[in-house]
């Protein structure tokens, strides 16, 4: 069964909301199918700024300061990098329980132009010491971290994915650790966040035609990442692959090393994710993931070539 992930985590939103009325959602002009049902039943909590990002930030805090608990909602390039300034000193300065919604990770918006594309974000909103940043695969996923952003006493971010997804997890699953391994194996492990763990799949039968046995961590908080639970996860492989649709500068793949270095865990390491080059291209998702060496077969064969399994050099 797949089900949107925006209606997973709205369809939660709503949920908390029916029960408290402190709760407040703002749009900046962006919709989805799951928030008609709050716009008509808590009318007096909806507020639609317009396009309008950075003034969305400022009222939210404002209610934030009023006691209200306040989730804001744009695309998700214009909610954090177009409100950067506002993100950092209005919402983090004073640390307040300000949940910030982004749709469109990577080349979700696939004709609408580098203006929308959800590739850049993750290194910036790192950078906050206040910011938790959570990139959820999975709409049972997306649900608990709607859960997790409402309950927190701080700021969240959250990026969502557009359309179905197929569901990874069960009821009673917990996310609390940040990270899920949904595949085991012993020899490579493709540390995956957001749609890319579904890709990952994918991945792990092609090249488990190769004799390699892969598995699957899903890491659908990116920060913090919890070092332990990590270092834990990894220790029974022997090679480290990361897969995000993100640029390769300050995201997961970023995180992994920082985590690998400063704990002194020297494992082969590849990272793959989009180049640092700008996305001036229009097309299909998959047509972009092609132009930039990030569609499957690609990524397969960069992995192989890593590993030593299709003429390249061996790179233990």
């Amino acid at each position: 069964m797949t089900v949107d992930i925006r209606d997973a985590f709205f369809d939660r939103v709503y949920e908390f909301a029916a029960k408290d009325k402190n709760v407040v959602f703002l749009s900046a002009d962006a919709d989805a199918f799951s928030l008609q049902k709050f716009k008509r039943d808590f009318p007096d909590r909806y507020i639609n700024v317009g396009v309008a990002e950075q003034n969305m930030v400022t009222v939210a805090t404002g209610l934030a300061l009023a006691g209200k608990n306040v989730f804001i909602y744009a695309i998700l390039p214009f909610v954090t990098m177009r409100c950067y300034e506002q993100i950092k000193f209005n919402i983090c300065g004073m640390n307040l329980p300000v949940t910030i919604v982004g749709v469109g990770v990577g080349y979700s918006f696939e004709f609408d132009g580098p203006s929308h594309h959800g590739v850049s974000d993750v290194g910036i909103m790192r950078m906050l010491p206040e910011m938790t940043l959570c990139n959820p695969a999975t709409p049972l996923c997306a649900a608990s971290y709607a859960q997790q952003a409402y309950e927190s006493s701080t700021p969240v971010c959250v990026r969502l994915d557009k359309g179905p997804l197929r569901e990874l997890y069960s009821v009673g699953d917990t996310f609390s650790r940040g990270m899920n391994l949904v595949r085991g194996g012993t020899d490579l492990c493709i540390v995956a966040t957001g749609r890319e763990v579904q890709r990952s799949f994918e991945l792990a039968e092609i090249l488990e035609g190769k004799g390699v046995t892969v598995g699957i961590l899903d890491v659908h908080r990116l920060k913090p990442i919890d070092s332990s639970a990590f270092l834990s996860e990894i220790a029974p492989y022997e090679r480290i692959v990361t897969l995000e649709e993100n640029s390769i500068i300050g995201g997961l793949g970023s995180a992994v090393a920082e985590i690998l270095v400063d704990n002194g865990v020297f494992k082969p390491l590849k990272r793959c994710a989009l180049p640092d080059v700008q996305c001036l291209k229009y097309g299909k998702r998959e047509w972009l993931q092609r132009q930039y060496g990030f569609d499957t077969e690609t990524l397969v064969t960069s992995m192989e070539e890593w590993m030593g399994l299709s003429g390249g050099t061996d790179a233990k």
